[in-house]
């Protein structure tokens, strides 16, 4: 039985890694946030608008305490998932958790292509945006890293590299 659960910064890659490495391993993939939407039947988005930051924490908390307990996953938390309630001590207990480790340069250019679909980032300009990446990651790196594991994906930007980060994922797990 195994639990390999990928925590990091929104978009550090964790579901591009996640499901990269579940094709080489044949272990199931789930992504927290998908996992949420198709259980609750609403867009992650459409839960912020509906219940807040607050409630939807509550149902992250819920639903990360049933993906959990699945034989044999690769679990791709939401970015915050760590940063409340005892979730971080909790992934620990439960599984091997990689920190997908990336500067607020990497992000920002990740992130910047995908903002509309990120409640908390929807409304920032460009300048507004690097500059909440950087402070969050701040606030939210000593959670990240009381991860057992952490890998440098800086270099997450093509299919090569991302094939390279899955390797050294299965060499840091002996997979």
């Amino acid at each position: 039985m195994r639990r390999i659960i990928l925590i990091g910064y929104m978009g550090s890659g964790k579901t591009t890694v996640g499901k990269a490495l579940s094709k080489e391993t044949g272990m199931m993939f789930y992504d927290l946030d998908w996992y949420i939407e198709s259980r609750m039947r609403k867009t992650v988005s459409q839960i912020f608008a509906e219940r807040g930051e607050e409630g939807f924490r509550q149902i992250e908390y819920n639903m990360l305490h049933e993906v959990a307990e699945f034989e044999n996953v690769i679990i791709s938390c939401g970015g915050g998932t760590p940063c409340f309630f005892d979730n971080m001590d909790y992934l620990n207990q439960q599984g091997d958790v990689v920190y997908l480790k990336a500067t607020p340069e990497t992000l920002y250019k990740h992130l910047l292509m995908a903002k509309v679909e990120r409640p908390l980032l929807k409304d920032k300009s460009p300048e507004e945006l690097i500059a909440y990446i950087t402070e969050h990651l701040k606030e939210r790196t000593p959670f990240y890293e009381k991860a057992r594991y952490t890998l440098d994906v800086n270099v997450l930007d093509n299919y090569d590299k991302i094939a390279v980060s899955v390797e050294r994922i299965k060499s840091l797990l002996s997979l």
